[in-house]
Parts: C-alpha cells; sequence; structure tokens
C-alpha cells in the first residue's frame, strides 16, 4: 500500500504562516482520512483520486471543526484573542472554499455535489445536538451516538462510491471507526475542567449523579477536583475504556473478514493508533487472519 500522504498534500493549504502564528486548528481526522485511502485504493477504478477524493473530504472537514472552535461568549476580548477568532472564521471558509476549486478543475462536479449534501446533514445534526443539549434531554448514549454520527457523515456517501464488498464493510467499518475517535477524545476530556462540560461524561453525571452534582455540573462550578471526584466516583474511565476496547475489538473482527491483507494490516494500525498508550487502553491485536 502506497504512503499515507494527506497531512503533506493538505499542508499546502493549511500552513499559512499567519494562521500558525495567531490560532491554532484542529487536528485532521487522520483515522478517518487514512481508512478512506485505504479503501478507495482497492478499487481500481478509484485509486488515481483517493489522494484528491480524500484531500477534498479533510479540508471540508477541517473548515467545519475550524468554525466550531469560534468562541461566540459576546465578553470583550483583547487584540490577540480578536485576531485568533478573525483567522479562525477566514480560515474555517478558506478550508471549505478550496475542496470546491480541488474538484472542479479535476471536473469531479459529482463529487462536489455528493460532499455538499454531507455538509448540510452534519449541520443539520449538530442543529439537533445543540438544541437537545440546551434543553438538557439527552443522555449519555444518545450523545455517543449522535458524536459517532457527527464524525461519520461526512464520509458515509463513499459506500455509494465504493462498489461490491467494499461498498458493503464502508459503513460498518467507518462507524466502527468513528466510534473508536469519539471514545478517544472523551476519555482526554475527563481530564480537563474545561472541556468536561457536555462530554459523556458530563452526560452520564447528569443521569446517574445526586442531585448537588447535577445542580454543580448546571452552574458550570467544575474545578479539577471536582472532577477528579466524579470521575473515581461513576468509574468514568473504566467505563470509557472498556468501551473503547469493545469498539476497538469490533472493528479488528469486521477487518478479518475482508478479502484484502493490505487493508485489514492498514485497518489494524489504525486502531492501534485509536487506542495507543495515552488513552490507557490495552493496544489492539496485531495484524492476524
Amino acid at each position: 500500500m502506497k504512503t499515507y500522504r494527506i497531512p503533506e498534500i493538505a499542508q499546502k493549504y493549511t500552513g499559512y504562516d499567519m494562521i500558525q502564528a495567531h490560532t491554532m486548528l484542529p487536528d485532521l481526522s487522520h483515522a478517518r482520512l487514512r481508512m478512506l485511502v485505504a479503501f478507495l485504493d482497492q478499487q481500481p477504478a478509484l485509486k488515481g483520486h483517493s489522494e484528491l477524493y480524500t484531500v477534498a473530504v479533510a479540508l471540508v472537514q477541517l473548515g467545519m471543526d475550524t468554525h466550531d472552535l469560534i468562541d461566540t461568549d459576546p465578553d470583550q476580548r483583547n487584540e490577540p484573542e480578536m485576531r485568533s477568532r478573525q483567522l479562525k472564521v477566514l480560515a474555517g471558509d478558506y478550508f471549505s472554499a478550496t475542496f470546491y476549486q480541488l474538484l472542479s478543475q479535476a471536473g469531479q462536479i459529482e463529487m462536489i455535489s455528493k460532499i455538499s449534501g454531507a455538509v448540510c446533514e452534519v449541520n443539520r445534526l449538530k442543529v439537533t445536538l445543540y438544541v437537545r443539549m440546551r434543553q438538557q434531554k439527552l443522555t449519555a448514549e444518545e450523545y455517543l451516538l449522535i458524536m459517532v454520527q457527527l464524525r461519520s457523515t461526512m464520509f458515509l456517501f463513499f459506500s455509494d462510491v465504493l462498489e461490491g464488498t467494499l461498498s458493503r464493510a464502508w459503513a460498518e467499518m467507518l462507524g466502527g471507526i468513528s466510534r473508536c475517535e469519539v471514545l478517544r477524545d472523551e476519555l482526554f476530556r475527563i481530564e480537563s475542567p474545561e472541556r468536561f462540560e457536555r462530554s459523556w461524561a458530563y452526560w452520564h453525571v447528569m443521569q446517574e449523579g445526586t442531585e448537588e452534582e447535577r445542580q454543580q455540573l448546571l452552574q458550570h462550578r467544575c474545578d479539577s477536583a471536582f472532577i477528579s471526584s466524579l470521575a473515581i466516583k461513576y468509574n468514568l474511565r473504566e467505563q470509557l475504556s472498556e468501551k473503547l476496547k469493545h469498539s476497538a475489538s469490533s472493528v479488528l473482527a469486521l477487518a478479518g473478514k475482508l478479502e484484502s491483507d493490505v487493508l485489514l494490516g492498514e485497518l489494524t494500525s489504525i486502531v492501534n493508533a485509536l487506542i495507543d498508550k495515552n488513552t490507557g487502553c490495552t493496544p489492539a491485536l496485531n495484524e492476524t487472519r
């Protein structure tokens, strides 16, 4: 299998000095991008466009993720904060527009339509999630399901682009990898009071916690000591780690049924990267049939 080059290709569009000096961009969704390249490379008719399609999707996803980081707090900001916010707005718009230019120059008009449709669906899911969060009408498992859908929707339409067994396997594998990504990130969110709010752990405590704990969460009185006490009391890390290990095992079991040893090897590498030592999870199985 050819080397995964999407970060290097995307750097041409993301590595501007102005952006790097004054704001932070979210990371590329490497697990999903690596998997997309691997699947597209398995189909001869698509192999020549695999990097073009993947870079286009990567830039659209990055544009949306960058816009999600924009601070909407109405309080007065200092000059560096204002500059960072403005650059996030401009960078997100630029990334979202660049995919159109790349695909139109290559004559891939149908792919533009497919990606645009996926963007609309992602935005619909975000509105649904935000409304339910604001209304406090969300369980931890419902939150997890919607977050997985948000991760996978931008890539889901490739089920219609791929053919045969690849098409049939894509949606299930995508859902599994997206779930692993979400669970890994949720583990890290427990470590930060700022990121704990509206996380899986937050909604779990809102379900299972005491009235006093729920009120403290609602009033945004969540310091590190309080979060640590919740994590221990409700076994939050252990629960998420078990979910992550189970999801990773399911992905590897599905990968083992694929006809391509090359694809199996790439998927195994992706899963192992998602459950590395930083998550506290046991590494996935080695590449086996």
